[in-house]
This record gives C-alpha cells, sequence and structure tokens, in this order.
C-alpha cells in the first residue's frame, strides 16, 4: 500500500482554493472501493494501491483544468512500504498517539 501526499494549485486564480479543492474531493470520492482519502488543511492525503493512486491523480490533476485554468502545479510525495500488509495512515496516527 501506498500512501500519497498531494496539492493541486491553479496558477494565476484567486487566492481562495476551496471550490477547487471541494471538486477534487468530488472526484476523490468516486473512488472510495479502492483507496481512503484524508483531506487536511494543506493538502490531501490518498491510500492504495500505488496503480489505483497514479491513475486518480491523473484525474484530479485535470479538475482545475476543467474550471478554467490555464496553468496547475501539482505536488507529489509518496510513501510506498511494500514491508507491511494493509493500510498504514491510520496506524501511523495511532503509533504516534500512543507515544504521546
Amino acid at each position: 500500500m501506498a500512501i500519497i501526499d498531494i496539492t493541486i494549485v491553479p496558477i494565476g486564480k484567486d487566492t481562495g482554493m476551496s471550490e477547487e479543492v471541494a471538486e477534487i474531493e468530488k472526484v476523490l470520492n468516486k473512488y472510495t472501493d479502492k483507496i481512503d482519502v484524508q483531506l487536511t488543511p494543506m493538502s490531501t492525503l490518498i491510500e492504495g494501491d500505488i496503480k489505483d493512486l497514479l491513475s486518480v491523480i491523473e484525474e484530479i490533476h485535470e479538475v482545475p483544468f476543467t474550471r478554467g485554468a490555464q496553468r496547475v502545479s501539482t505536488n507529489i510525495r509518496i510513501d510506498d512500504r511494500r514491508d507491511k500488509e494493509g493500510k498504514q495512515m491510520k496506524r501511523k496516527i495511532e503509533s504516534v498517539q500512543n507515544k504521546m
């Protein structure tokens, strides 16, 4: 399973991005049978099989273009762990909380 931290920024638009983020979240919600999604104040985390995630990234990268953007900057950070089974986002958070 992989976790991807993704930020998609339309360039040359207003500073507010909540409408674009909401549209991206709608697309992500179509794939909840394949991926887990966690919205954060600065990015979105998606977790699942790397092939599924990369396919979803291609689709959500296009969202700002469909909304009129002429340029989009997408930043992706991938944590692809293959020595553990199952989903890791929840376990990582629980591990830190148990140490507090």
